[in-house]
């Protein structure tokens, strides 16, 4: 598939990702900004309606196909926060550090097994804009947050979320390691699985 898709994203970090992860399927990856695409209303209550909304908006503005993610870190012990609003956690949208030290704060003396927490991706494909049956894959990548950030990779919480499976942090995997198993890694396969299967990449 040499094909060009719009990601429905100005998120530096996630396009990256997305270029590493689909550049192997001959899938090129535009980010929204190329084409001045205004970025969507996150009106949704849910990952999926943002991710669907988000894929309509860039569809509508370039014509091209889109791709949308919208993904996030849920906490049991807050009863799911900061879920959709993961990105504007602590106020201003994607201040990485201050999201990351609310929810430090949030969950200051929390007993370690209580710390349990999960990563959603949510991935929006479609065709075009009034494409009635968007594709809809969802990861999730299972954890706990630490006390304090710990290494140099990835974005978001990745410092800060504890991988069970691999005894460190997201932010101290390899990406390689954690293109495959992250939440975005998850939902990305689902995806590459139903392109192959339905040719909807055509």
């Amino acid at each position: 598939m040499n094909k060009a898709i719009v990601l429905a994203s100005n998120n530096a970090g996630k396009i990256k990702e997305f270029n590493t992860l689909l550049g192997d399927m001959g899938i090129e990856v535009k980010p929204q900004s190329e084409f001045d695409v205004v970025e969507a209303e996150e009106t949704g209550l849910t990952f999926i309606e943002n991710a669907i909304l988000k894929a309509r908006n860039a569809c509508a503005h370039t014509g091209l196909p889109a791709l949308a993610d919208d993904s996030g870190i849920e906490v049991d012990y807050l009863n799911g926060a900061p879920g959709i609003y993961s990105a504007r956690f602590a106020g201003e949208h994607g201040n990485n550090q201050a999201n990351n030290d609310l929810l430090i704060k949030k969950l200051e003396g929390v007993d370690e097994l209580e710390r349990t927490a999960r990563f959603h991706c949510v991935l929006a494909y479609m065709r075009h804009k009034d494409d009635p049956t968007p594709l809809v894959f969802h990861g999730t990548w299972e954890g706990r947050i630490l006390e304090s950030s710990t290494g140099q990779e990835g974005f978001g919480y990745d410092p800060i979320f504890y991988v069970p499976e691999c005894g460190c942090s997201a932010a101290s995997l390899p990406k390689e390691v954690k293109n495959q198993i992250s939440h975005r890694g998850k939902a990305l396969k689902q995806l590459f699985a139903a392109f192959q299967k339905e040719g909807n990449a055509q």
